[in-house]
């Protein structure tokens, strides 16, 4: 059986197959299969790198998604458990497909040369990284009000992380907060990047400051969650920096940073928890992954709870008061949690 990073891989090795039978509405330009969107309408928002080693990884300009192509078998065949989409992947990578560049040629295909996968590239970038406290992102995270990241283990610090424009091609490299995304087990899986001005005055001037790498299905960048036991009440949301806030005023509530709308709806679930507090997000992706989530809480017997930012999100908030988030936090926790996790009055 084939885990989720070996078939992402070897979905990759026919990226312009798995683009030409899920977004038949695309088209190929270059080293890109572009279309409109996961739903496989007409346009060039979403791009796939059909080779090289990206080859597989896909971002929606309009949206800010990503992922690798079993992402992207999830979203076009709107599918939530990882069994059903590595059931899909498997029949699709089992169906003989004709070579387009073969049958030109009149030669027999070969494979191109297998890259380390990501999650092993991820990997080596954590180790690579050094602790956050002191450093440019963890001032970064300061100037947002977020003054204790550095006692998270998940988070560091690398000084020259790689950066690749994806349009042009051209290389760069910036200091970057590096965020471990880990699975259930705690084994990293992935990472996630924020590239920072050198000069401190926030993000890297570049047109996606984040990005993430390696296998996100079903994982998170986790804070607070114990090595083992049970994780009865938990939170989920979607951007590292809101998740960083509520763990601000709430350091003992487990809480996970799904990244994205569609990885918050495919995270899974601790098998004890009782109750799911979810990030609101205020767009349209955001409530979509909410509502996915919430239904596959329910669908476990877990109570989904929605916690809703006064502002635009939870670091809006606590920039503006952190006493204030805490109250608006008090009103939206069941009683028994507020007294665990919030500060006393």
């Amino acid at each position: 059986m084939l885990s989720a990073s070996e078939l992402a891989n070897r979905l990759a090795r026919d990226a312009e197959a798995v683009c030409r039978h899920y977004l038949s509405a695309g088209r190929r330009a270059g080293n890109y299969w572009v279309v409109g969107d996961t739903a496989n309408s007409k346009g060039k928002s979403l791009y796939v790198h059909l080779t090289g080693p990206r080859a597989g990884r896909w971002a929606d300009g309009a949206t800010g998604e990503y992922g690798d192509l079993l992402d992207l078998v999830r979203e076009t065949c709107d599918l939530v458990e990882f069994r059903d989409v590595a059931d899909e992947a498997r029949r699709f990578l089992n169906e003989p497909r004709p070579d387009p560049a073969a049958s030109r040629r009149g030669d027999a295909r070969t494979d191109p040369p297998v890259d380390r996968p990501a999650d092993e590239r991820a990997q080596r970038l954590f180790r690579m990284s050094q602790p956050l406290a002191g450093t440019l992102a963890d001032s970064y995270l300061r100037k947002r009000g977020i003054l204790r990241a550095s006692l998270h283990p998940s988070l560091r610090y690398h000084p020259s992380c790689y950066y690749r424009d994806l349009v042009t091609g051209r290389t760069h490299s910036f200091p970057a907060l590096i965020a471990a995304v880990t699975d259930p087990g705690g084994a990293i899986t992935g990472v996630h990047r924020t590239w920072l001005d050198p000069d401190g005055a926030g993000k890297a001037q570049v047109e996606d400051p984040r990005r993430a790498l390696g296998g996100l299905l079903g994982n998170a960048v986790r804070f607070a969650f114990p090595v083992c036991g049970p994780v009865p009440v938990m939170a989920a949301g979607e951007g590292l920096e809101s998740i960083l806030s509520l763990s601000h005023v709430m350091p003992a509530m487990p809480m996970v940073s799904a990244l994205t709308a569609n990885h918050l709806a495919a995270f899974e679930l601790p098998p004890e928890c009782v109750r799911l507090y979810i990030a609101a997000d205020a767009d349209a992706a955001g409530r979509n992954g909410i509502e996915r989530l919430s239904r596959r809480a329910q669908a476990r017997g877990i109570l989904p709870l929605v916690l809703a930012p006064e502002l635009g999100d939870f670091n809006d908030d606590l920039r503006l008061d952190p006493s204030r988030l805490i109250a608006s936090l008090r009103a939206q926790l069941a009683p028994e949690d507020a007294s665990v996790f919030l500060p006393s009055r």
